[in-house]
């Protein structure tokens, strides 16, 4: 394989505040306007300390994908209290939102830029279009200030900008661009080709991703050590503070009462639900992400780290049980796509968190295999219905299952080649999954789309292209 570990983890896992549709909205607003500030020249500009032109906004319009518009819709944005949807996002992204903090965009934002967002959103000064045919991330901005109009694009992944234009003329060097390695001196915020990347994980098979999971090194387990504590941060959160839902507190709870047993399967619901809960209603702390999703990190990482906790690994154990959560979720993910109607917190990160479970209990290549396949045998068809509160739900259902598919695995069970998309191979259980998820559940994509739409006719208007 062409690409190392680095570049996977440099690809497919990053810090990212809020969930990362809205997130992706509000860096393209603030990427855009970042050109409003800097006419004279783009060959190193400093992005730092504010952007004089962001008082005398005129209008924002946007263009979104299907599933960044799904997901980005009734999500709570971090630092509103509370607050959502698409055209307040990126509303405060243009206002305030730091264009080098990437996905974590909104970090600084402050109750003043909120007020002042909301305004700009109240007073029809945001324009959200969606491309209801289209296949694939996209978020087209386009911020007009007096006589000038500037425009970024993001595609493939939420941070990857790959056009920037100012009154029609694109703009070649800009330091937010994923391609410009003086942007930022830490190499784990450099971007490769994740095209190239995901063709490459397409035709991995499982041996070889088990033999990858053996080549972190000392800066690869603290990067993913860091990611750990990133993600046991919101689950504490989610645990002492009311909550979205608040699934994880209430697993607690019942389990205090005597009503649900104490046991490792418990805690991992109960925690990964819990950062659900604190990531879906808005709270104020970054998740690590994985595979461009903070849920899907959660659900790659917080599991794994359950069972380390009651097994009592070791530090380096379970760093590498984790990252090879990542790879395997980001080898699913490459298959389903970055945005689908499948809740690939279900099936690439509870696979993930699965084989990462298989290999932290010692579990041999062809027992991790089948801990894969049981639980995308088990969760193939939970939908993703969008971005909210109720994901804490899923994410705990998610979380119980990847330690219960790894135990079985482990104890000899897996599923067989006759049954339903499950293939001759692990490799081939992988592709079908991916299959059902960008054909056979299109048209599913549509639907929930369209019946999440028929909740807002009432309110809004969204135009369709």
């Amino acid at each position: 394989m062409e690409y190392t570990v680095k570049d996977i983890l440099q690809l497919e896992v990053s810090p990212a505040l809020g969930c990362t549709e809205p997130t992706a909205i509000a860096f393209g607003a603030a990427a855009a306007v970042s050109l409003l500030s800097f006419k004279g020249g783009f060959s190193n500009p400093s992005l730092k300390g504010g952007f004089s032109n962001r008082g005398c906004i005129d209008f924002i319009e946007l263009w979104l994908d299907p599933n960044i518009f799904k997901n980005g819709l009734a999500v709570a944005i971090p630092g509103t209290g509370g607050l959502s949807g698409l055209e307040l996002a990126s509303a405060i992204g243009a206002i305030a939102g730091d264009p080098l903090l990437r996905m974590e965009v909104l970090l600084n934002i402050t109750d003043d830029d909120v007020k002042r967002a909301s305004q700009l959103v109240s007073s029809g000064k945001v324009k959200v279009n969606l491309l209801d045919n289209h296949r694939g991330l996209y978020v087209k901005t386009a911020v007009q200030s007096g006589k000038d109009t500037a425009v970024s694009t993001i595609e493939v992944l939420h941070d990857n900008i790959t056009n920037l234009e100012l009154n029609g003329s694109i703009i070649a060097e800009h330091p937010i661009y994923n391609n410009d390695k003086t942007s930022n001196k830490d190499s784990r915020h450099k971007r490769g080709n994740a095209v190239e990347l995901e063709k490459e994980l397409k035709e991995i098979t499982i041996q070889e991703v088990i033999a990858l999971a053996e080549k972190f090194d000392s800066d690869d387990l603290d990067f993913i050590e860091q990611g750990i504590e990133m993600n046991m941060a919101l689950a504490i959160y989610g645990l002492e503070h009311d909550c979205g839902l608040q699934v994880g507190a209430t697993l607690k709870k019942l389990s205090d009462k005597g009503l649900i047993a104490k046991d490792m399967i418990h805690t991992a619901r109960f925690l990964t639900a819990a950062a659900g809960d604190a990531r879906m209603s808005g709270a104020r702390l970054p998740a690590m992400s994985s595979a461009g999703s903070g849920n899907h990190g959660l659900t790659a990482i917080i599991p794994v780290k359950a069972v380390a906790d009651h097994i009592k690994a070791e530090r380096n154990e379970l760093c590498k049980a984790v990252g090879l959560s990542h790879i395997v979720t980001a080898c699913i993910k490459a298959h389903t796509g970055r945005l689908a109607a499948i809740c690939a917190c279900s099936v690439a990160a509870g696979a993930g968190a699965a084989a990462g479970i298989a290999c932290l209990l010692g579990g041999t290549s062809n027992q991790i295999a089948w801990a894969i396949e049981n639980i995308i045998e088990d969760l193939a068809g939970v939908i993703c219905d969008g971005a909210k509160n109720s994901c804490a739900l899923k994410l705990d259902t998610a979380a119980a299952t990847a330690v219960k598919a790894a135990l079985f695995a482990l104890n000899g069970l897996n599923v067989k080649t006759t049954d339903g998309i499950v293939g001759e191979t692990p490799e081939r259980t992988i592709r079908n999954i991916g299959i059902l998820s960008s054909q056979g559940m299109a048209e599913t994509d549509k639907v929930i789309l369209k019946i999440m739409l028929d909740k807002i006719l009432q309110k809004s208007s969204i135009p369709t292209f």
